[in-house]
């Protein structure tokens, strides 16, 4: 697993052993970048953060700052390796849950211009429930919101859907927020 684009492309990431973390492959996260296009200077959270892969792209591809979201402290620890290995400014890595986190942001006037959502595929539609309710408030105008799920998985939120494609077993859901 590999940075594949911008200023840091090459630099490997650590990946978890096991079966707990699924980190996106390079070929997953190619095609979410192609369908985001531009993201210089963007305000970026990669919630359920794991590896970092997903934020760490953004970054490297020229987001102004990514905050990456993780509530297993062990998992948390090997994003920021990554973070610390990747070696660009704007990247922090907060512990705790999503909804603690989107409580927070909202309470601090927050916005992000570009969200990425890779929950374990299991929790998927609970987790679409509860963003669902927390996410619209914090995101700027026009942002896109990308939820990677299993290919039978249909994602909901409240905002406008602009794609849907499937890459082997993973589904990529692209919404826009107006």
């Amino acid at each position: 697993m590999r940075i594949i684009a911008g200023e840091r492309r090459g630099v490997r990431l650590n990946a978890p052993r096991g079966t707990a973390v699924r980190p996106t492959s390079d070929r997953v996260r190619e095609s979410i970048f192609n369908l985001v296009r531009e993201i210089g200077g963007a305000q970026v959270l990669d919630a359920y953060a794991g590896t970092g892969a997903l934020g760490l792209e953004a970054l490297s591809r020229g987001a102004e700052r990514v905050v990456l979201v993780e509530r297993d402290t062990r998992t948390a620890e090997l994003t920021r390796r990554n973070v610390d290995k990747v070696g660009l400014q704007g990247a922090s890595v907060v512990v705790t849950s999503i909804e603690t986190h989107l409580k927070r942001e909202v309470a601090r006037g927050n916005r992000y211009d570009l969200v990425l959502i890779d929950p374990p595929y299991g929790e998927a539609r609970r987790a679409m429930k509860t963003l669902s309710k927390l996410l619209p408030p914090v995101l700027a105008p026009g942002a896109h919101v990308v939820v990677e799920t299993d290919r039978a998985s249909e994602p909901h939120l409240p905002l406008e859907r602009a794609t849907s494609r499937i890459y082997g077993s993973t589904r990529v859901t692209v919404f826009r927020a107006q």
